[in-house]
This record gives structure tokens, C-alpha cells and sequence, in this order.
């Protein structure tokens, strides 16, 4: 692959301390793959892999940010140094558009650092490594503190002539080997001019783990040898680095690392902190608190409290079983200095990534509705800027943003506090996605129900969330009803605004629609705006409030009841007083009211008139009227069944004057005046017996009467004048014998009677009409009870 010069903002790189920092623009790489290769200045380009990276001090990974980042030692393994002062280290970027990285572009990108401020020890303890460099005129000799350097001195003997060779000493026990057998196992031991170190991945099998002060370390405990003629070189590279020591709230992660490390401080009575310096992104932060960070510090502990969010680190949505949540990560160092009798000065490097783990981030829904303005106005959040809305769906219906847009939907982004952003949707209430429901007496209930589609982080993952968001406005106006009546009839105007969309109207229990409107005689009319009705006096769900002589009190009820619970709103009634001069009225409970008018010539006296029971006579009179107030159960009222009606039958009849006749029973002159009542109930309906309930709109509805009027119309033109008629009671049905005048006649109410009634009247004009015949108790044949034996002829 060809050598390209570097595109402008591709590579950032520096050096802190003594480490080597270089940065690649992830959106330089959008698409595209990428290798490293460190430039050995004698073998030419090697690639860069874990076990390189481990063994020779490099680390390969991202920021938070997503940029790749390379990290390398001042001390490793392809790094030029002058001096111990200066450094310098070349890298390949190879760039392709393939995983193959067939025809990739390189660029070549060297880098350079200065450091003389060398400790005496330093250790780093790297993502994937731990470096110790000691200063190889300190400690020359062992002491007598340092137990594994005492028990190492037999092993002196053996070390070979001119050759470094390291010794571990493990849990499991001493191995010497050389260097290039450590290097076969992952560690890296090489001297400078004035220095020696050692490498070592974690977890190896010469490495043990002990808990200080609560943090789980990683040690290596190893000592160094060289002998060379009458010098034997024996040097300390034990080395030892936190694996744990995270801890997270709700808010925030805390990176605790032990102040003193007794494996690298034999004599703690000596310890001294010098300096505690913490980082963030490669960069030392000099006053911590100004970022809010917390850095302290005692005794045993260095603690670094990061608030969740805080700057330099980078919250990331994400996707966690449908839910919705977030991940902090942030890249972290701290560089601790202390002195102690042994090492003089020690520089304790500790990198370290952290990341939280998933942390649910419910979202809410803000209803700021302005129910002024018929709009609904909800926000959807907190979500953070790598979050997007894709669609919505309102009710059942989907909709691309634009196509919301166009329908009329308003969405639109806001900020919220803390960087983090929400998505506002503005819906009218009369929009037909919008459910409506009537509530109440006089409200709407708007519910608008959304669901958002979300892409969420680099990834795109999809989210959805549903809502449902109510308002309810007083915003239908009950209607008011207008009534009046004329000489005949009661009125009631009623608008038609939300008739059988919010209300129906109702007459006592059952709907009143057409054909019940028609059924009991109402006429019914619209216009635009209102209803009409036309009641008759005399039809069904009139109420009587007041009945007397020549005067009716009546009233009609309309309910306006809820379409869906039929809950009753109000009531729409009309009242007004007749003055009527014949009338019946068949009340729920039985009671009957006749007002009955005298149309007889000659006059006949109305107090005289009376019901079936003489003992039942008119209440109210005059010349002209008669008023009867009786119940179905007394004054001789008869009972029979007709289809699904119950008839009620009496008669209004004027005490006759009776001539005497040839036999019994007596022969009368011609009725002047007979009146039969009929009242009409459904049988289905429940006569209501006793006083009427305390809301007659929930009463039975009212039975219906009628007045036949008897008198034959010629008598209204003549004067009263004596048939001569007899009538006889035959002992079977051949009239052959008849039973004697004057004798009672015993049957059974189920055995037949056989009656002759014989006209002996000789003028032409004259014929006889049996209408009306019945068997009293007593030889007063207007006496109770009786039994009919013909009705009507």
C-alpha cells in the first residue's frame, strides 16, 4: 500500500508523563477499516495485536466518544530512546474501505515524547498491563525488610554469567527463568541506560490476587538478577495494580484505589504521600471540584466520586429489553507520588475506563394541554441527543413524520435541562384521531393515544413507548326546553343539538322514539334546530297532578338521559290547567275520574246520576256535570281480560222512575241516561294500588278510558212513555216451561240460565233491543254485587 499524506483532523496526539497518547477522528473512519502497525526501527512495520499490545506496553481501545485511541509506554518495546530523555515512536494507520484491507491506504504518523523526571520507581497500571521501572543503582542490596529478597539469595548462586533472569515468587512457589522464556509467557524485561523494568499482563499464572483495604489487586511479586564478574545485581520489580474498586449510586460512580500498597511499601511507618494528581481523557484536572469531581483521600483510601452526567465523560442511550435507559462512560487516570525509606520516590500510574452499567431511564410523558385552546400539547422525555423520532402513531394510524406534519400534527424538539431533549406533540381536539367520549353532565372527555417509534444511539436500536394523555372540557351545552299549551294539548320544544349522539330523550323507562311518539298519539315535527311535540290531553304519560269538578292540573315529562349509562341529566316538563267539560282519567293506582256531562232532553238532575253501586254517587254537580272519583276494586267496577289489556268497566246511569209492571223483574221506562266507562291497562303493566309514588315519572303509565254513551237518540225526542214488555226465566233450553213469577230461582255460577224477554207492544214503531241483562242478590236490581249475563245485547 502506497504512503498518503494525513487528512487535516484525522490524528491528535500528545504525551502525558510518560505514556504516548494518540487519538483518530471516528468520523474519519465512518465506513471504513482501520489496522495499526508499529514501525520497529530494525524489522520494519509490525501489526498490532492483544498479545503485542500486552506484552510490549501498548493498549488499543476507544474513548467515550467513540474515537480510537493508542496508548503506549515511553519503555516499550519498539520505542527509540535517547538517553532515557527522549523518546520517539512511529505507527502505520492503515485505512481501507474493506474487512480485508485489500488496497488500504497508510499513513505513517510518528510521535515523540520528552520525560527526565524519572522516580525511582514507576509503576503503570495500563488496561491490559502492569509496567514496573526501577532505577537500577536503587535498591542495590537487600535488607533486612524485604523477606522474598532474603529467601532469594540462595538462588543467587545459579543465576547465570552476564544474563538477566527473573525469579517469581507465587503462592504456588519460586521459578527462576530467563528473559526470553518470561517474554514466551507475556512479559516484557528489558534495561534502558539507567533502568530496568518489567511487564506483565494481568492474571498470569506467576501473578496472585490479595484484597487491600477492600480493592482486589493484581500482583506480581518478582525480583530481577544480573551478575557480572564480582557484581551481583539484585533489583525489586514487584509490581501490584487494582482490578476492582468501582462502586455506583443513582448519580453517581466512585473508583477507589489503596493509598498504601504494603507489597510495594515494606516499611509503611515510612510511607509519605506526596502528590495525588487524577485525570480525565489523558488531561490532569487541576482543580477537580470546578468539574464537580471529588478527590480525597486518608489513610488507607484514594477516592474519586464522578457525578453520572458530569463533563469529560459521555452519557449513551441504549436498549435493554424494550426498556430505555442510559450508560455513562468515562476514561479516568490517577497518578499517585509517595516516599518511603526503601524506594525513595515511587509514581503510581493507574488508567482506568469506567462505565456504568444500564441504567433505566423511564420516559415521561408532560401533559401541558391547553384546554383554552382545544390542543393538546405533550412532551416526551428526557432523552439525550443520540436519540431521534422516527414515526407516531395517533389511535391506530401511523404516520412518517412528514406525513404528520401534513395531516397537521405539530412535532417539534425542545431542551430540557441536564443536555438532555424532548419531543412535543401538538394534537387539536377535534381532530378525528382524537377519541371523544361525553362525560358528565356537560363535558367531553378527549383521550389521544400515541405511539412513538424512536431510533436510539449509534446503533439505531428502535424504541417504542406508548402514551395516552385525557382531557376533559365542559363543552357541551345541556339543552333547554320550552312548553306551552293550547285549549287540547301540551308542547314542549326541545333543541335537537346531541340528541342520540350525547342524550336520548326518554318517557318513564323506555325510549321515546317515533313509534312510541306515534303509538300514543303524539305528533312529532323537527326543524334545524329543535323538536316539537305535540301532546294530547288525554294520551298516555300525561301526569294528572290536580283532577276536579270542570278542572284538570296536567303535566308532561321528557328525561334527557346519557346515550351509553342512560343516567338521567335532567327533566324537560310542561304544566298547565284545563278547564274540560267531559273527561275520564285512568290513574296508575286504579283510580278512576269521570267528569260527565248531561245531554238529555228533558234535563234530568245530575246529583241524581250514579255508578253501578247506587251507594257511589257524583262528588261534584251542577246543572250540566257530574264528577265521579272511584277506584277499579269498588262502586261495582267489572273486570275482563282483552288481548294484552285489562278492561275496567262501571256505568254512570240516573235513578230511573219505575212504574209498576206484570211480573218481577220490574219493568222501567227507557233509560234517560246510562253512561258505561271503560278504563284500559296494559295486563303487563303493574296496577299501582294506594297513593301515587313520590315521583310519578317513575310511575306505570296512565290506563286509558272511554265514555259510551247508552241512551237510545229517540228518546231524546219523545216523551217518556211505558213498553209494555215481560220477561221469563225458562227451566231448560226448549222454553216449553217456565218457572213461576215471585219465585227465587237458585243456579250455579257455571249452570246455564234461559231467559225470554217478549215485547207486547202493537205500534209499528217499536222494537226490542236486549242490551243489557244481569242477576243481583236481592230484588233490587241496581243492588251489589251483580253478575252479567249479557253486555252490549
Amino acid at each position: 500500500s502506497a504512503l498518503y499524506v494525513l487528512p487535516p483532523g484525522f490524528v491528535e496526539s500528545s504525551c502525558h508523563s510518560r505514556i504516548f497518547w494518540m487519538k483518530l477522528n471516528k468520523f474519519l473512519l465512518q465506513g471504513k477499516f482501520f489496522q495499526l502497525e508499529i514501525n520497529d526501527p530494525y524489522v520494519g512495520p509490525v501489526l498490532l495485536d492483544e498479545k503485542l499490545a500486552s506484552r510490549c506496553g501498548y493498549v488499543l481501545s476507544e474513548d467515550v466518544w467513540g474515537n480510537p485511541v493508542f496508548r503506549a509506554s515511553v519503555l516499550g518495546c519498539h520505542v527509540a530512546n535517547e538517553a532515557d530523555e527522549l523518546f520517539s515512536l512511529t505507527v502505520n494507520i492503515k485505512v481501507s474501505s474493506f474487512s480485508s484491507m485489500r488496497a488500504a491506504v497508510t499513513y505513517t504518523y510518528p510521535m515523540y515524547c520528552s520525560y527526565s523526571s524519572w522516580a525511582s520507581r514507576e509503576i503503570v497500571c495500563e488496561e491490559n498491563y502492569m509496567e514496573v521501572s526501577v532505577r537500577t543503582d536503587v535498591p542495590a542490596v537487600s535488607n533486612d525488610y524485604t523477606v522474598a529478597w532474603m529467601s532469594a539469595l540462595p538462588e543467587t548462586q545459579n543465576v547465570a554469567y552476564q544474563l538477566w533472569q527473573l525469579m517469581f515468587v507465587s503462592p504456588s512457589g519460586r521459578k527462576t527463568i530467563t528473559v526470553s522464556d518470561a517474554a514466551k509467557l507475556g512479559y516484557s524485561f528489558n534495561n534502558t541506560l539507567s533502568r530496568v523494568y518489567l511487564r506483565a499482563p494481568y492474571h498470569t499464572n506467576e501473578s496472585d490476587v490479595s484484597v487491600v483495604s477492600g480493592v482486589n489487586m493484581n500482583m506480581v511479586t518478582s525480583t530481577s538478577m544480573y551478575r557480572q564478574r564480582w557484581l551481583l545485581l539484585l533489583i525489586d520489580t514487584t509490581v501490584s495494580c487494582p482490578v476492582d474498586g468501582i462502586s455506583f449510586t443513582d448519580t453517581t460512580l466512585t473508583w477507589t484505589v489503596p493509598s498504601v500498597i504494603p507489597t510495594l511499601v515494606v516499611q509503611e511507618s515510612t510511607f509519605l504521600s506526596k502528590t495525588i494528581l487524577m485525570g480525565v481523557d489523558g488531561r490532569v484536572i487541576v482543580n477537580p471540584e470546578e468539574k464537580s469531581y471529588l478527590l480525597e483521600h486518608n489513610e488507607t483510601h484514594i477516592g474519586i466520586t464522578v457525578p453520572i452526567g458530569a463533563e469529560g465523560g459521555k452519557l449513551k442511550s441504549s436498549i435493554s429489553g424494550g426498556v430505555y435507559g442510559v450508560i455513562y462512560s468515562i476514561d479516568l487516570f490517577l497518578e499517585h507520588t509517595w516516599t518511603d525509606a526503601d524506594w525513595q520516590t515511587t509514581k503510581y500510574t493507574v488508567i482506568k475506563s469506567i462505565t456504568t452499567p444500564f441504567m433505566p431511564q423511564i420516559p415521561t410523558v408532560i401533559n401541558n394541554t391547553l384546554p383554552e385552546e382545544r390542543l393538546f400539547n405533550v412532551a416526551f422525555g428526557h432523552f439525550l441527543p443520540d436519540v431521534s423520532l422516527v414515526a407516531i402513531t395517533i389511535g391506530n394510524v401511523p404516520f412518517t413524520l412528514r406525513e404528520a406534519q401534513h395531516h397537521g400534527f405539530k412535532i417539534y424538539e425542545t431542551p430540557f435541562s441536564n443536555r438532555t431533549k424532548g419531543f412535543v406533540l401538538e394534537v387539536s381536539f377535534d381532530d378525528p384521531y382524537v377519541l371523544k367520549e361525553y362525560v358528565n353532565r356537560n363535558e367531553t372527555k378527549y383521550t389521544l393515544l400515541v405511539n412513538y417509534s424512536m431510533s436510539v444511539g449509534p446503533e439505531m436500536t428502535p424504541y417504542y413507548h406508548s402514551a395516552e394523555v385525557e382531557c376533559v372540557v365542559a363543552d357541551i351545552e345541556l339543552p333547554e326546553a320550552v312548553g306551552y299549551c293550547d285549549e287540547e294539548n301540551l308542547y314542549l320544544v326541545i333543541p335537537t343539538f346531541g340528541l342520540h349522539r350525547y342524550w336520548n330523550l326518554y318517557l318513564g323507562s323506555k325510549p321515546l322514539n317515533r313509534h312510541v311518539a306515534l303509538t300514543n298519539g303524539y305528533l312529532a315535527a323537527t326543524n334545524s334546530t329543535h323538536l316539537i311535540l305535540q301532546i294530547p290531553l288525554f294520551s298516555m304519560g300525561v301526569i294528572y297532578e290536580e283532577v276536579s269538578f270542570q278542572k284538570i292540573k296536567a303535566r308532561f315529562d321528557v328525561a334527557l338521559r346519557k346515550v351509553r349509562t342512560t343516567e338521567t341529566l335532567q327533566m324537560f316538563s310542561v304544566r298547565c290547567n284545563f278547564n274540560s267539560s267531559a273527561f275520564i282519567i285512568c290513574h296508575p293506582d286504579g283510580t278512576i275520574m269521570i267528569s260527565a256531562q248531561m245531554k238529555t232532553i228533558p234535563a234530568i238532575d245530575m246529583s241524581k246520576t250514579k255508578l253501578r253501586d247506587s251507594s257511589c254517587k257524583p262528588r261534584e254537580y251542577n246543572e250540566e256535570h257530574a264528577f265521579f272519583k272511584f277506584h277499579v276494586t269498588t262502586c261495582g267496577t267489572s273486570v275482563r281480560f282483552e288481548g294484552d289489556h285489562i278492561i275496567y268497566e262501571n256505568e254512570i246511569s240516573y235513578e230511573k222512575e219505575t212504574l209498576p209492571g206484570q211480573s218481577i223483574p220490574t219493568i222501567t221506562r227507557d233509560p234517560d241516561y246510562r253512561l258505561t266507562v271503560l278504563c284500559y291497562y296494559r295486563a303487563k303493566e303493574t296496577l299501582v294500588l294506594g297513593a301515587f309514588a313520590s315521583d310519578p315519572s317513575t310511575s306505570p303509565p296512565f290506563g286509558s278510558g272511554t265514555m259510551v254513551p247508552r241512551s237510545n237518540i229517540a228518546v231524546y225526542r219523545r216523551i217518556r212513555q211505558a213498553l209494555n214488555v215481560v220477561s221469563r226465566v225458562s227451566k231448560d233450553e226448549s222454553f216449553m216451561e217456565f218457572y213461576e213469577p215471585n219465585v227465587a230461582i237458585i243456579k250455579r255460577p257455571v249452570e246455564p240460565v234461559f231467559l225470554e224477554v217478549e215485547l207486547k207492544d202493537e205500534s209499528p214503531d217499536a222494537e226490542l233491543y236486549l242490551e243489557n241483562c244481569w242477576v243481583t242478590g236481592s230484588l233490587d236490581f241496581n243492588s251489589t254485587p251483580r253478575w252479567n249475563i249479557t253486555v252490549d245485547g
